[in-house]
């Protein structure tokens, strides 16, 4: 374990890279913070910290930077989330609140998130394996052919076509949704086939085989949406930090194309919590000089998905779990009111 002391020094070390991007020195640190200890104990804590592995010698200058490890200590230990001020949070409510549809809410936090954070950011869209019905409505658009509408608790709007055996009257088709309806409102989408199974039978015979049909269709869109969907925006921020990537950024652009790849980095949307993978935290190794800032978003205190930014390591770790977590609050908040 760490005394207090030399915990300090590392989050003093770590504070000062982020700023400067320069390698720090113990004449530096007692410059800019006060330790309350000279330069020579500031020294011996670092050469204790660097046999520690928490921090190393790029090259042969004075200075120290932070390892994977040095900035998983700080996170865990040593970084408060950072508030976003007063202004920043009317922003991105007020940016967020001109969203018309599920799209535009997820394409307004991909670039949100990246301008807040100058990184990459990823935004999951909400899973429908995860989603409840909020209404299902039954259009009809000619005497044998009809729309179904599934709308989500989530904002999701999904419209399917439906050619029916025979025409199909206004009178059964307001029982039909009224019926429909009353069996699947507030229902997981794994729980509504049992649910609606038997509706065929209350019908007339005439109208079974139109009833099975919508009930059919219902029951694909349910489980054909199941694939998961990401966004992202903000890639070009990453030119920013060419330094901070050893030899070339190649690798971390073609593991940004890769959505399987994204998807296991946010993690499981059902993990509420923020994450935070640094370096070779992250199993794949074209982003092993990166790290991952990620959680779950939604409404009713459930997470629905999973939206994050990935950034070099050294990076501004207290602002940008801020910044992805109140976000992720808006979010949940629109899904919750929409």
């Amino acid at each position: 374990m760490l005394s207090e002391r030399r915990l300090e020094v590392l989050r003093a070390i770590v504070q000062d890279y982020v700023g400067t991007e320069e390698p720090v020195g113990s004449k530096a640190l007692t410059e800019r913070h006060r330790l309350g200890v000279s330069a020579a104990t500031v020294r011996n804590d670092m050469a204790v910290l660097e046999e520690e592995g928490y921090i190393a010698q790029p090259h042969t200058s004075a200075g120290r930077i932070p390892t994977d490890k040095g900035y998983r200590l700080f996170v865990d230990r040593l970084a408060g989330v950072k508030p976003l001020s007063t202004p920043e949070r009317r922003a991105i409510q007020n940016f967020l609140d001109g969203a018309v549809d599920l799209d535009d809410v997820v394409g307004r936090t991909v670039r949100l998130l990246a301008q807040l954070t100058r990184q990459v950011a990823v935004v999951q869209y909400p899973s429908l394996t995860r989603s409840t019905v909020r209404h299902v409505e039954l259009l009809s658009l000619a005497p044998a052919r009809l729309m179904l509408v599934l709308i989500t608790d989530t904002g999701r709007v999904e419209q399917r076509l439906i050619d029916c055996q025979a025409p199909f009257a206004d009178t059964s088709l307001a029982d039909l949704r009224a019926r429909l309806n009353s069996r699947v409102v507030g229902r997981r989408f794994t729980d509504v086939p049992p649910l609606v199974q038997d509706l065929p039978e209350s019908f007339e015979t005439e109208d079974r085989g139109t009833v099975s049909t919508v009930l059919a269709t219902l029951l694909e869109t349910l489980v054909e949406e199941a694939e998961e969907r990401l966004m992202i925006g903000g890639t070009a921020n990453l030119t920013r930090f060419g330094h901070d990537f050893p030899l070339t950024i190649r690798p971390v652009l073609e593991a940004l194309e890769e959505q399987v790849v994204l998807l296991k980095l946010l993690g499981e949307a059902s993990e509420s919590g923020m994450a935070v993978r640094i370096g070779h935290e992250n199993a794949y190794e074209g982003l092993n000089s990166t790290s991952v800032v990620s959680v779950g978003y939604g409404s009713g205190g459930e997470s629905v998905a999973k939206l994050g930014v990935v950034g070099p390591t050294r990076m501004d770790y207290p602002g940008t779990m801020g910044a992805v977590r109140a976000v992720a609050r808006y979010v949940g908040q629109i899904l919750a009111e929409s």
